[in-house]
């Protein structure tokens, strides 16, 4: 069965001088502070587009390999991902690098590697991200 998750964004005045709030709807973990500054200079306790699709990302990829890990017998104990989303004014999302540390007991770096790449591929996320170049680095605690 299908699942639709909801949020919501007020913004106001124009974009270099204006402000929003994103609202977790679904969830209702809270609203959240959007400006232009905090996307294209320094957060400054305000949050981005780019960081909601790092949020996104580092979660999808991490539920994804956790699952590849276990159907190939290797549930692992623990997984550590970072999304860092690389954002430039005038051109867009310029790309995403997946950064994953995992203690996987029994396994080694070369199918630890592989299992990466395949879940780096395969989360929901990468797939509806595909016009954006996605790297990985996978390395074994």
């Amino acid at each position: 069965m299908a699942t639709v998750r909801h949020a919501h964004t007020v913004w106001e005045g124009d974009l270099l001088k204006g402000s929003g709030v994103v609202t977790l709807d679904s969830s209702k973990l809270g609203s959240y502070d959007v400006t232009w500054a905090s996307r294209a200079e320094q957060p400054d306790g305000r949050t981005s587009p780019e960081e909601l699709i790092a949020a996104a990302h580092s979660s999808c990829f991490s539920m994804a390999f956790s699952n590849g890990l276990a159907k190939d017998g290797h549930a692992p104990t623990r997984l550590e991902t970072k999304a860092d989303v690389t954002f430039q004014p005038g051109e867009g999302i310029t790309g995403i690098h997946l950064t994953v540390r995992g203690e996987v007991p029994g396994l080694d770096a070369a199918r630890f590697q592989e299992l990466a790449e395949d879940a780096k591929k395969n989360c929901p996320v990468s797939q509806a991200l595909t016009g954006t170049t996605i790297t990985l680095t996978a390395e074994l605690a």
